[in-house]
């Protein structure tokens, strides 16, 4: 088995949980600091390092890491540097940003998702370099705004940095589960305007509420047809139409039909779905006698599936089960990741495995267990020796 710094790896991811990594320009927060972390550990192990800014002020790390070995595959390990906001402090026990260990975990905003991850994957690429020469090459990437538009892995996917690669693993917390397919993502705007009038009179207006009121039940109707044409999936579950914010009026104005109202849609999808048939079907259901309505979509991230054949998924597997001693569990990413930005737009198969539990992203009181951050560093090394030099057939 390869070594690694397990107190390195560990004492990294918590210098990273203590950067409040939010994007969020009042407060003067970015993902800046902790990709300058990232920067500076690269660059301390000699690594070709290249810098490049997906938005001002929100940077894409990323380190081209040669075996030494000969002609070989690109492996590409992603983790993105950007944590959620830390919420309601009255929630937490622990310090958000204090990257505390105690009972064995690591505590703290983004300790799970995903700055142990992406602790894991530096630490294990810098171990299989010091094993040895290896055939091709890895790239340790950084992205910035995972939690956001994702426009690191756009950004990525658009570049010269993402040439050559064969493959990727992402470093998402999903409890030791292989997650080779992931949920699709459509989020739908409706917005209706009718005519504003006294609530006394409505025959002088043209309601929009009406309108809503008609498509939330006619949603409801269609999640149905949806999950009945497509069943629910080993790994991914139902597909789910899901209105999420309603707005039309104002408290302060009871006594007024308004002009317009607006409604926002969350469509979790499965594979098979098709994304613009979904969205033409929502402006079809939107359409209601005197009212105009208008579909926008804010967010279309198709679901990716890659296949467990695949030569990255089969070394992911053997690496598990090497270093674990148990077989692997095949899941599914109930969200979107960056591996959906890398698989479906940068056309490179991915696969999502990392420390942390899979539901407790975004929560208060955020903790990985440590010895998971271990273990999977040791599974990323074993990982990254097994796909690039071909040995159990995963090439």
């Amino acid at each position: 088995m390869i070594e690694i710094d397990a107190q390195g790896v560990v004492e990294f991811t918590q210098e990273l949980v203590r950067v409040p990594s939010t994007n969020d320009p009042a407060r003067g927060r970015s993902e800046q600091p902790a990709a300058d972390l990232v920067e500076a550990k690269m660059r301390a192990w000699g690594w070709e390092v290249v810098v490049e800014e997906a938005a001002p002020g929100r940077p894409n790390v990323v380190a081209v890491v040669e075996g030494g070995g000969g002609e070989g595959p690109t492996l590409m390990f992603e983790g993105h540097t950007d944590v959620v906001t830390e919420g309601d402090l009255s929630e937490w026990t622990v310090d958000p940003f204090g990257g505390e260990i105690r009972d064995g975990r690591l505590w703290g905003r983004g300790s799970a998702d995903m700055k142990s991850g992406l602790a894991a994957v530096l630490y294990a690429t810098r171990a299989l370099q010091l094993a040895g020469p290896f055939p091709g090459r890895i790239k340790v990437c950084a992205l910035a705004d995972e939690e956001g538009l994702m426009i690191g892995a756009h950004h990525f996917v658009n570049s010269a940095l993402s040439a050559g690669v064969d493959a990727a693993i992402v470093a998402e917390p999903e409890a030791g589960e292989i997650c080779a397919v992931a949920k699709g993502a459509l989020r739908l705007r409706v917005d209706f305007t009718g005519k504003m009038a006294h609530g006394a009179m409505p025959q002088h207006g043209r309601n929009p509420i009406q309108a809503v009121g008609a498509l939330l039940v006619a949603l409801r109707a269609y999640q149905d047809e949806l999950q009945a044409a497509y069943p629910a999936h080993e790994h991914l579950g139902e597909v789910y139409v899901t209105p999420t914010v309603v707005q039309a009026g104002s408290q302060e104005q009871v006594n007024v039909i308004p002009a317009v109202a607006s409604v926002f849609v969350d469509v979790r999808t499965v594979p098979g779905v098709a994304h613009k048939e979904v969205a033409d079907r929502v402006e079809e259901l939107a359409a209601f006698d005197g009212i105009k309505s208008r579909v926008a979509i804010l967010v279309d991230r198709p679901p990716v599936e890659v296949p467990v054949e695949h030569p990255v998924v089969t070394a992911l597997a053997a690496a598990h089960t090497a270093v674990t001693g148990e077989e692997p569990v095949y899941g599914g990413v109930p969200g979107s990741t960056d591996g959906t930005v890398l698989t479906h737009w940068g056309g490179i198969p991915s696969v999502v495995y990392g420390p942390g539990g899979k539901w407790i992203a975004h929560q208060a009181d955020e903790f990985v267990e440590v010895e998971e951050i271990v273990r999977c560093t040791r599974v990323f090394a074993e990982a990254a020796r097994r796909f690039l030099t071909g040995v159990d057939g995963s090439r």
